[in-house]
């Protein structure tokens, strides 16, 4: 996917998105979209595997929308299809019926100004390359001289903290530092929409709450859209402007949850806000609730 930050962002936006800069102090809010349409549009999308006899809809019918700015969480019980629904908005997958939409242009392919991080960071580095050239591998085929490429690279790694490590293997990393690369990856394409998909799965409690602070650094600094998969009650709602949460099989659409929760957000002080418990529970019983 070639992914490229717009240029017809605001000045003050594009100084915000420079890794390089100092990091402002307080959590932006997303802008007001009341007039402006939807980044990413999803409406009446469904998918079904196989024909006949051996057809298996997976997801049926699901409609929402996020804004630009927006981070939205998707949550629902395991096995409901969220990831394939991930892989039909990145373009991986046809969607069977329906339609999922950026700016108005129907998902048909990769979109050009979307990125993708996946769960498992063990599968998706190469262990044999550095960090570096790790993020180094998808930018070859965008054919940019040798400044661009090191500018990107150079951006992306101080984005995440990992300036230090750029020499280094993957498998000299921990966990946590390992999914900082795969997110600087992402983070050199220059990306506007970033699709994760249980990003932080895989990382120990702290480094989670570390990471899941990172992101909301992303899209504070990048002024960047993006959409979660998660299985994390309380992971959605800290992260979150809104939470879509997805029941059934097939998977359909039960409720968007809006997220009403000051900001910057803070790992003790918001997950002590019974505001938070009130929206931990809202979401928890919607996904308990018998089908």
């Amino acid at each position: 996917m070639k992914t490229i930050f717009s240029t017809s962002r605001t000045s003050s936006a594009a100084t915000a998105a420079q890794p390089g800069k100092n990091a402002m102090t307080e959590e932006i809010a997303p802008a007001d979209t009341t007039s402006a349409p939807p980044r990413l549009d999803v409406s009446h999308l469904a998918k079904t595997y196989g024909m006949g006899d051996k057809a298996r809809t997976v997801i049926e019918d699901l409609t929402f929308t996020v804004d630009a700015g927006e981070v939205v969480c998707i949550v629902g019980p395991s096995g409901v299809g969220k990831t394939t629904l991930l892989k039909c908005l990145a373009g991986l997958h046809p969607s069977s019926s329906g339609r999922a939409a950026i700016d108005g242009r129907t998902i048909s392919g990769p979109p050009p100004e979307m990125a993708l991080v996946f769960q498992d960071y063990n599968r998706s580095l190469m262990p044999w390359l550095t960090v570096r050239k790790n993020l180094m591998l998808p930018l070859r085929h965008l054919h940019l001289s040798a400044a661009e490429l090191k500018e990107r690279c150079d951006d992306a790694l101080a984005a995440v903290g990992l300036s230090h490590a750029e020499h280094q293997y993957p498998w000299q990393l921990s966990g946590g530092m390992q999914q900082r690369v795969a997110i600087a990856r992402a983070l050199a394409y220059r990306p506007e929409i970033l699709i994760m998909d249980e990003p932080f799965a895989s990382v120990d409690a702290q480094t989670r709450f570390d990471l899941e602070d990172l992101c909301l650094k992303i899209r504070r600094d990048f002024n960047m859209t993006i959409l979660v998969v998660t299985h994390d009650i309380d992971e959605a709602v800290y992260l979150a402007d809104r939470v879509v949460v997805l029941g059934s099989k097939p998977a359909r659409v039960l409720r968007i949850v809006d997220v009403d929760l000051p900001a910057p957000r803070d790992q003790i002080t918001t997950r002590s806000l019974p505001e938070f418990a009130r929206q931990r529970t809202d979401v928890l019983s919607l996904i308990k609730r018998p089908a």
